[in-house]
């Protein structure tokens, strides 16, 4: 079992940046594809980004975000970051990260096997 706990999150305007964490604990991160996923109201979760936790892993992005947001992992902390830079209204969403274990990536709701609870992000125009 894998727990996932996200943070970082808030309101900030047009232009800002936030860093999203996505701690990780019972089992290390090393063995799991870690996905980020965000959902507005009104419309179907969509994922975002995705890296394998560990340090010699490629990351996958979603092409319309590619450029502005960027994941990372930090495998001593067990924790994935997203780092989202020149955030705009259409970015406002719960992020939410999830854990796929097994080879390979996926973009896929229904591959992942543990879910976190969701951070909102809100950016003002």
């Amino acid at each position: 079992q894998v727990q996932l706990v996200e943070s970082g999150g808030g309101l900030v305007q047009t232009g800002a940046s936030l860093r999203l964490s996505c701690a990780a604990s019972g089992r290390p991160l090393s063995n799991y594809l870690v996905g980020w996923f965000r959902q507005s109201p009104g419309k179907e979760r969509e994922w975002v980004a995705a890296i394998r936790g560990n340090p010699e892993s490629g990351a996958y992005y979603a092409d319309s975000l590619k450029g502005r947001f960027t994941v990372s992992v930090d495998y001593l902390k067990n924790t994935v970051f997203l780092q989202m830079n020149n955030l705009k209204p259409e970015d406002t969403a719960v992020y939410i990260c999830a854990a796929r274990s097994g080879e390979g990536w996926s973009d896929a709701e229904n591959q992942y096997d543990y879910w976190g609870r969701g951070t909102q992000v809100t950016v003002s125009s």
